[in-house]
């Protein structure tokens, strides 16, 4: 009896981190956006990076890789610092209104592969 409650809560807690940790399926890879902005806020956590990015009159939430992958790939957390200028590739999440997954990032001609 003790083992059958023990893996009930063990699926639970798996079930709910996988709620929590949202699929790429979200994001309309048929629609390509580029877009070249100023940060306006930025994190370095896990389970990914985020900034929100002003373009024209817009600010969007773009999601980025994890920090490790970044760090990996050369992009410190510094490099996204408020007020620097960013170009992201990527595609809008296909029910949250100005959300977009970026692919790539370009930060002072330095261009970060995020995928």
């Amino acid at each position: 009896m003790k083992g059958s409650v023990l893996l009930l809560a063990a699926l639970a807690c798996v079930s709910f981190t996988v709620v929590l940790h949202h699929g790429w399926a979200n994001y309309d890879q048929t629609k390509t956006l580029n877009f070249k902005g100023e940060i306006l806020e930025s994190s370095y956590e896990n389970p990914h990076g985020m900034l929100k990015l002003k373009v024209d009159d817009k600010v969007w939430t773009v999601v980025l890789a994890p920090p490790s992958r970044m760090e990996a790939r050369g992009l410190k957390s510094d490099a996204l610092a408020k007020g620097t200028s960013a170009t992201v590739v990527g595609y809008p999440h296909k029910k949250v209104k100005d959300e977009m997954r970026a692919e790539r990032i370009t930060i002072s001609d330095k261009t970060t592969e995020l995928r």
